[in-house]
């Protein structure tokens, strides 16, 4: 009787470390890729991030020389939404620069679309992407910038890691977003600068000049690995 209920003891104990292993690998899984709460992505009028003193507010023309993107220059628009951001990039870059509007929403996509051909933007190209990945084409890029839109991503550690990729030698990837808890629509600075820190990335640069438009901070990365 002894020996049965030592065996059972034994089993028991074994199960027990079993649930707990199994316990902290999920939890590692988690933590490797859902950081934080997250908001869901937009899908709605896009008309809204059309409005009357943006550029000055936000002061893109500044935030555009910050990211080095000049005449000539390929640029990524990562969730572009109504492509407000990506007109101008591509009225900055010119006809042998390349803007790339990425978004998620395949509405987004078309409308972009059109809006480039009415605006005979012909060096703007649409990328749908996915949630986890921008599908952006290996080393196009030279600058990217992500305007109200990092907090939507939810699982932002391989994904900046997937958008490596895209990134040429030297090119800067903008944050521009406010701070929150993910879930509200912003994310804290310090968040984003820990997920980009284990992404690969290095802090390069810290502006809150974007406060004039709604959007606490300006924030300027490179890949680690390419900083000297």
């Amino acid at each position: 009787m002894m020996n049965l209920s030592l065996r059972r003891l034994r089993v028991g104990n074994v199960a027990l470390a079993l649930l707990i292993v199994v316990s902290m690998a999920r939890a590692q899984t988690t933590t490797g890729t859902q950081q934080r709460p997250t908001s869901t992505p937009y899908s709605g009028d896009l008309s809204i991030f059309e409005y009357p003193g943006r550029d000055k507010k936000l002061q893109i023309d500044r935030v555009m020389d910050l990211l080095g993107i000049t005449t000539g220059k390929n640029v990524a628009d990562i969730g572009s939404g109504s492509g407000w951001f990506t007109v101008r990039a591509a009225r900055r870059v010119g006809p042998t620069g390349t803007v790339l509007a990425e978004d998620i929403n395949p509405m987004a996509i078309e409308s972009i679309g059109k809006r480039a051909e009415k605006e005979n933007l012909s060096n703007v190209r649409t990328v749908l992407g996915a949630p986890d990945d921008p599908k952006l084409p290996a080393e196009s890029v030279d600058a990217v910038l992500m305007l109200k839109v990092y907090h939507e991503i939810e699982h932002p550690v391989p994904t900046m890691k997937i958008l490596q990729r895209a990134l040429r030698p030297g090119a800067k990837v903008g944050i521009i977003d406010r701070n929150g808890d993910g879930a509200n629509h912003g994310l804290n600075h310090d968040v984003v600068v820990k997920e980009m820190g284990d992404a690969g990335y290095k802090l390069v640069g810290t502006y809150d000049f974007t406060k004039a438009d709604g959007q606490d901070y300006f924030l300027i990365f490179q890949m680690r690995s390419q900083i000297q």
